[in-house]
């Protein structure tokens, strides 16, 4: 077992633990467009890094893992640069609101409880969403019936709201309000959370702003890689709590991974793709819920203390 010393997080780790670690969610990264960080950012939690290093680490990650797997995408044409713009551009505001909310909650001491309840919620309800939708499709498939589908000209109403604007990559003409609401709100649990957002967006582009699933991946690591690129820089300026050892070994792995799981995209249906990642978001979801619950092993520790306080006072 080789181990190495975490300056920041203060304590020692197995190398191959974090880089296998890194490369099986890098796979992931890559295969759903996702970032990682929903994943990697809670396995490091549970293995005893600090919640405010684990977060603040994982965006180095996120953001070298989102640079490989948009390579390869940006290769097969399947990026829209345009649309990934507007969404930069919200997530970059969301991004700076996020990293000011994470060192306020920190000073105050609830960081720890905020991101493990921000968890449960966020990936409890889109992975029901998800696995909803994605389920309904499968049957559909299996059955040979046709899901329905909205009319041409039969849009949400938010798309006509004002600043209507053409996306000729994605065959979209819609408003941007939406899309740079939706991007800033997930860039500032982005920065929060330690997470790429993609595990959001990538379901929103699809259902609420109907982008095809093809394009949806590689737009999604655009937007990630410059808005977790943006959040390290705050994290290791503002807070200090970025350990860039740690994020090396999660680097190498995460980079590794990546680029298996964008060649493996190529051969995974869409309802198969919104099916696997809702398992994926929802499991993570009841592990978060489970430590939440659970009563905390040094309950037997305090119980002990106190009954040492009270025989010394007797």
């Amino acid at each position: 077992m080789m181990e190495f010393y975490l300056p920041i997080a203060e304590l020692p780790v197995n190398i191959w633990l974090i880089v296998g670690m890194s490369a099986v969610v890098g796979f992931i990264s890559g295969l759903f467009g996702v970032g990682g960080g929903f994943l990697i950012t809670p396995l490091l939690i549970f293995l005893g890094i600090p919640p405010a290093v684990a977060v603040a680490s994982v965006s180095t990650q996120i953001a070298a893992s989102s640079l490989t797997a948009l390579i390869a995408y940006w290769k097969r044409r399947a990026l829209d640069i345009k649309l990934g713009m507007v969404l930069l551009s919200g997530s970059s505001i969301g991004t700076v609101g996020g990293v000011i909310t994470f060192n306020a909650l920190r000073r105050v001491g609830q960081l720890d409880l905020t991101i493990g309840v921000s968890y449960v919620l966020l990936l409890g309800s889109i992975g029901i969403l998800m696995l909803y939708e994605s389920l309904k499709a499968v049957r559909a498939g299996r059955s040979g019936i046709a899901l329905k589908r909205s009319r041409i000209g039969n849009h949400p109403w938010y798309f006509g709201l004002p600043l209507r604007m053409r996306f000729p990559a994605s065959g979209l003409y819609i408003s941007a309000i939406p899309l740079l609401v939706m991007s800033l709100i997930i860039g500032f649990f982005g920065a929060l959370l330690g997470i790429g957002g993609g595990f959001m967006i990538v379901p929103a582009l699809i259902y609420l702003f109907r982008v095809p699933t093809m394009m949806v991946v590689g737009t999604s690591m655009f937007q990630i890689l410059f808005s977790m690129s943006g959040a390290t820089m705050l994290h290791a300026t503002t807070n200090h709590s970025v350990d860039f050892v740690l994020a090396l070994f999660l680097i190498v792995g995460g980079v590794f991974g990546a680029q298996f799981g964008a060649r493996a995209g190529r051969h995974l249906k869409g309802e198969q793709f919104r099916l696997l990642l809702a398992l994926i978001v929802l499991a993570v979801a009841f592990r978060f819920l489970g430590d939440l619950i659970l009563k905390p092993e040094d309950v037997f520790s305090l119980s002990a203390s106190v009954h040492t306080i009270a025989g010394a006072g007797q």
